[in-house]
């Protein structure tokens, strides 16, 4: 048995289980991070948009490493459905341990072509969802003197992405957000931190041209794209004890495509 499977196993014993919340997480990196930390011995709180089956598959995904798992589809963009799940959620599985903001989408096209609604979306779906999701849950943290945030931003949000100012601006904001998160709460022995993908296969960059995917590949040190499972590990490691040292900090997993 190994540590993890240990610490988990005491924990069901004990009938303790920590509670993690994810937003976004029915598909792509949101249900990568649901399972892995439903393996990792949490129960789980996701939302999501508008796919129900893709929900119920994560739900079982979650379930079948023993976690009891709370699921709704919210737009994260309005804020009073936010803070009904959030609170929905702790009444149904206990206190928050952690937060994982894993919810966004792109509108990508040049600024010259874009229109206020591509713009609007974007931001008011990454950056104010992002928002909306902590601002709920950290007055729990907050009184439970423990937790972890851990928000997904993009390399885009670092560097900037052609044809994307709408996301790369949210992603920068959700950078700068989560540093002022660290420094305002952090006394109360929350942590937050942001990880900022490269190239991971998801549906969302499946739409990616193939000349374009040829192009990213030949960028990148590893010679691969990222799989959702591999900023999965990242999360869970940054939402553990192993990382109780950690705050404030960005941290890219893209294979090294930012050297």
């Amino acid at each position: 048995m190994t540590g993890r499977q240990t610490e988990q196993a005491a924990q069901d014993l004990a009938g303790n289980r920590p509670v993690a919340l994810v937003s976004g997480g029915s598909r792509g990196i949101g249900r990568a991070v649901v399972t892995r930390l439903a393996e990792d011995g949490y129960d789980i709180a996701f939302c999501y948009h508008s796919r129900s089956d893709a929900a119920e598959e994560t739900a079982e995904a979650a379930a079948r490493h023993g976690a009891r798992t709370f699921a709704r589809r919210v737009d994260i963009a309005d804020a009073a459905r936010t803070r009904d799940f959030v609170t929905a959620a702790e009444a149904e599985l206990g206190p928050l341990d952690a937060v994982v903001t894993a919810a966004g989408i792109t509108r990508d096209r040049p600024l010259a072509l874009m229109d206020d609604s591509q713009w609007q979306d974007v931001v008011r779906t990454n950056l104010d969802g992002t928002y909306h999701v902590c601002r709920a849950a950290i007055q729990s943290l907050i009184k439970r003197r423990t937790g972890a945030i851990v928000t997904l931003s993009s390399i885009a949000g670092v560097y900037g992405g052609v044809g994307q100012t709408n996301y790369s601006a949210s992603k920068a904001g959700i950078i700068g957000f989560t540093r002022a998160l660290a420094k305002e709460y952090g006394r109360y022995g929350v942590r937050a931190n942001a990880v900022a993908p490269g190239f991971i296969d998801t549906d969302m960059t499946s739409a990616v041209p193939e000349a374009a995917r040829k192009k990213y590949l030949g960028q990148i040190p590893l010679a691969r794209f990222g799989a959702p499972e591999d900023v999965a590990d990242l999360v869970s490691f940054l939402v553990s004890a192993r990382s109780g040292y950690i705050t404030g900090q960005v941290l890219g997993i893209d294979g090294g495509l930012a050297i």
